[in-house]
């Protein structure tokens, strides 16, 4: 009997093998990551290379300190950050992004309804690229009940279009001489969620950084009034009546750490006499941010390709570029400025 259970722990040491070395590589990437010695496109590409290699070991623990860590580093990353340029860049692209937001609702539903696309997934992909990605999805798809299928094909497509930008977006804007400002107000406008915004604009420098930051913020706050106009649209399809969408609308969730990250600028420039210290923490917010890139990265995996499919990927690129490249030719011609 012995014999017999030492036979059948046998095949599985190779396995417990395998998780614990993809589990001390996942660490390793990590470390490195947040130590500062890579950049943040560099530690995006190696999450990215671990995901496609290597079984996710701890996915969900993953996906979790990704979120978490993301809203610490922004919020330090503002306490190098001067509020009076935040508060400039937050009036003048609320304007701006009412107009992309709408313009891109319209074209991502009608891209939705020309592909066929079915189910919820369609309007999942035009929110999370109109608004703020992820954020937006997470908060309208318990609004339209859309299933996990829906919410996995949409979130996939919005990571997949995030990657890309974080390496593509700043290339561009070199190529193209876009200054700071013309760069970060590109990157809050075309890129879809926060940590993307954030990565790129970091990576571009301080001062498209502190626009894209904001303007993002203008961005996210849209959440609300398309969350709510959602839950009456879907009110009125309801059969059992507005009970249930009056719950979905409890759900609705504000970026609550992009205001304190308009806290953290406001201490950093009201009271100076901190600044050595208010440096080490916008020091520790960038490195925490390269970090959630690598972590961003590792969530991506072949399967991800596989659940997104050919259609719902068509919508989502083919509207990402159309937004992309109209807020960018209005941003060199000088139609839109900060």
């Amino acid at each position: 009997m012995a014999t017999a259970t030492i036979t059948q722990l046998i095949p599985q040491k190779p396995e417990m093998l395998h998780k614990l070395d993809s589990i001390t590589i996942f660490l390793i990437g990590l470390l490195i990551a947040g130590s500062g010695i890579v950049s943040p496109p560099v530690a995006l590409v190696g999450g990215i290379a671990f995901g496609f290699t290597v079984e996710h070991p701890l996915r969900a623990e993953s996906s979790s300190l990704a979120k978490l860590l993301l809203q610490a580093s922004v919020v330090a990353l503002g306490f190098g950050m001067d509020v009076r340029q935040v508060l400039h860049a937050g009036r003048s692209g609320f304007v701006y992004t009412a107009i992309s937001i709408t313009v891109a609702m319209m074209l991502g539903l009608l891209l939705g309804k020309l592909l066929k696309i079915g189910g919820k997934a369609s309007f999942l992909i035009t929110a999370g690229t109109a608004i703020c990605g992820g954020s937006a999805i997470a908060a309208i798809a318990p609004i339209t009940q859309a299933n996990e299928e829906e919410i996995s094909v949409s979130m996939g497509t919005v990571f997949l279009l995030n990657s890309v930008a974080l390496l593509a977006f700043p290339a561009i804007g070199h190529l193209l001489h876009l200054d700071q400002n013309q760069f970060g107000l590109w990157a809050a406008l075309a890129i879809h969620d926060t940590s993307s915004v954030v990565g790129a604009a970091a990576a571009y420098g301080n001062q498209a950084l502190a626009i894209g930051t904001t303007v993002k913020l203008a961005r996210a706050l849209w959440i609300v009034p398309v969350s709510l106009l959602t839950a009456a649209f879907m009110a009125r399809l309801a059969s059992k009546g507005r009970q249930e969408n009056a719950a979905a609308r409890g759900k609705v969730k504000m970026p609550w750490f992009i205001l304190m990250f308009c806290a953290a600028a406001a201490a950093s420039t009201y009271l100076p006499q901190l600044h050595a210290e208010y440096a080490g923490i916008s020091h520790l917010g960038k490195a925490g941010l390269t970090a959630t890139l690598f972590l961003i990265g590792t969530s991506l995996s072949k399967k991800t390709l596989k659940q997104v499919g050919v259609r719902p990927l068509v919508q989502g690129i083919t509207l990402w570029i159309i937004v992309g490249s109209a807020s960018l030719a209005a941003i060199y011609f000088h139609v839109i400025s900060i």
